[in-house]
């Protein structure tokens, strides 16, 4: 498998911000890791390994992006809007700078999809639905899908903008995003064991607003033995990747 670290200049945050590519040609996928996680997350907890059937075959090519999440979502020395304001300048980068650094590695332009575990899936939640013109779907695994756990009753217009069921109920019918959102492959999945009840509601209240605008969506609700825990996160990134990947 072909694997290619990079260090680059982000204008967006005033520094240097690394990531993965992992795979040589295929669709496109930002990788975004856990809670307070790093770039490296995903090879290191065996993720990667998951999905190499289809990063060797050239037709998956995983970018793993750097988080940030201790300055933003879970930093506990800035106020909250000193925080979702560094939420928006890392999602400026990761749209403005590392999305067309990655299609020109990648070679061919395309829409891309977003997916991660825990926290973030969250991440790949955001993009997904503020981006869909950038990204065509978002494998989520153990998401919640609100800024209120973070950011209890505080909100402003950047964590209504980072809270995709707080703005996709406000969202119009007519707005053009609901026809990108239709033609796009939209999966969260949690299971119902340990460490589960959160992301548990979480999901069914992205599902429940899902519903509500007529967006399909496969939500999938694993066994009550399926924990919030890497080694469940390990058998659901294959599985429903191996479906995304049967058309391509």
């Amino acid at each position: 498998m072909k694997v290619e670290y990079y260090k680059e200049y982000s204008r967006n945050l005033g520094r240097d911000m690394e990531f993965k590519v992992y795979g040589h040609s295929g669709l496109l996928c930002f990788a975004f890791p856990p809670q307070d996680g790093r770039f490296f997350d995903m090879e290191d907890r065996g993720m990667i390994a998951t999905l190499s059937p289809w990063l060797e075959t050239g037709r998956l090519q995983v970018v793993s992006v750097d988080g940030i999440d201790r300055e933003s979502w879970t930093s506990t020395w800035w106020d909250k809007h000193s925080r979702i304001w560094q939420q928006e300048k890392w999602f400026r980068y990761v749209t403005e700078e590392l999305f067309p650094r990655a299609v020109e590695i990648n070679g061919t332009p395309q829409r891309a999809i977003t997916t991660g575990c825990s926290m973030g899936a969250v991440h790949a939640g955001v993009f997904f639905f503020r981006r869909p013109d950038l990204f065509g779907g978002m494998v989520g695994l153990s998401g919640m899908y609100s800024a209120d756990y973070f950011f209890g009753g505080y909100m402003d217009d950047l964590i209504y903008a980072n809270s995709p069921v707080h703005f996709l109920r406000g969202m119009p019918a007519d707005h053009p995003y609901m026809e990108w959102y239709r033609r796009s492959r939209i999966i969260a999945c949690v299971g119902q064991g340990a460490w589960e009840n959160e992301t548990l509601s979480g999901t069914r209240e992205l599902e429940w607003v899902l519903r509500e605008k007529r967006i399909p969506a496969w939500i999938d609700y694993w066994g009550y033995d399926v924990n919030h825990d890497w080694d469940w996160w390990q058998k659901q990134m294959p599985y429903f990747f191996g479906k995304i990947l049967e058309g391509c």
